[in-house]
């Protein structure tokens, strides 16, 4: 903003502002917002963002920044943008130990409710699918198994059968949870499974987390607030979009993870910024959009527990 205006253009900044501010104050759990109009301008609006900010940051789940603009028509107002931190974590989802589940008859039953639940992340949550060409971990395995043909050296034998296993199990179990019958038969699963040990109560767990999730939210995709969804390039060259570091994967252990590990963490560290679940709502006088992140706040920690469930088994 300019730092100089004369007392006309102040007295309309200044309106603006409080009226903005007012608008944040009201949304955000209705906090009282200091009268500052006797330090003058513009210290009265910089200790009026310092104190917003500060309140936000305390009380606000999610909150990330607020930022005071002008628009080209001169109006003064805020923007304030709510992120969900995914802790630079891969969210891979190991779809090896759940096949190897299905033919465990001592883990059946927990197998067939996970069935329900990879259902709901393949069809609704949108998680992408690593056997898929639009999937970006199927160039990676794409990418590791080019080089493994190209080395002739024998002791690769062992590698190239645990690609084809990834391959193979991958491609069975897309099958199962292709079949939406997993989504419709997902209540009753949880209703008539009665866990008998620790691990099936872990897997009730996360069942019901799901669940809940997929009946207040039938038809929303984790990436319904990706920030760069609708900007390829910088998306491309400059991000770790979110499509990266979510997805199903084939096993979280072996020669074969560690490989696509090292790849991928080596790609990412030539970004400098993450996608991440981001709403921004502005004060400008319009109603305020209602969208929040609480699907994310709740789908995010369960797919980390589903994820530590399997590798762990």
């Amino acid at each position: 903003m300019k730092t100089a205006q004369s007392p006309m253009e102040v007295e309309k900044i200044e309106a603006d502002f409080y009226y903005s501010l007012c608008a944040v104050a009201r949304h955000y759990n209705g906090f009282e917002p200091m009268d500052t109009r006797t330090f003058g301008y513009p210290y009265n609006i910089a200790l009026s963002v310092w104190e917003a900010e500060n309140h936000l940051k305390r009380n606000v789940r999610n909150w990330n920044s607020l930022r005071l603009i002008q628009d080209d028509k001169g109006k003064t107002f805020f923007i304030s943008e709510e992120q969900y931190n995914t802790g630079a974590t891969l969210y891979y989802i190991p779809v090896i130990p759940l096949y190897k589940m299905l033919k465990d008859p001592k883990k059946k039953r927990a197998a067939r409710l996970l069935l329900s639940v990879f259902a709901y992340l393949y069809h609704v949550a949108d998680i992408p699918y690593y056997r898929q060409e639009d999937a970006y971990l199927y160039w990676q395995y794409e990418m590791i198994s080019d080089w493994i043909e190209q080395d002739d050296e024998a002791e690769l034998d062992s590698r190239k059968e645990e690609l084809k296993v990834a391959q193979w199990c991958g491609e069975k179990v897309e099958q199962k949870i292709f079949n939406r019958k997993n989504l419709e038969v997902f209540g009753r699963r949880i209703t008539t499974l009665r866990p008998k040990n620790d691990f099936e109560q872990e897997c009730l767990n996360v069942a019901q987390g799901m669940f809940t999730l997929y009946t207040e939210y039938p038809a929303t995709t984790v990436f319904q607030h990706a920030k760069y969804a609708d900007d390829e390039a910088e998306q491309e060259d400059e991000v770790i979009a979110m499509n990266k570091y979510i997805s199903f994967m084939a096993d979280g252990k072996g020669w074969l993870y560690e490989t696509l590990a090292e790849s991928v963490n080596n790609e990412f560290n030539e970004c400098g910024t993450t996608e991440e679940p981001t709403v921004l709502k502005e004060f400008s006088g319009a109603s305020v959009t209602n969208c929040s992140l609480e699907f994310e706040s709740r789908l995010f920690p369960l797919i980390g527990d589903l994820c530590y469930l399997l590798s762990n088994d």
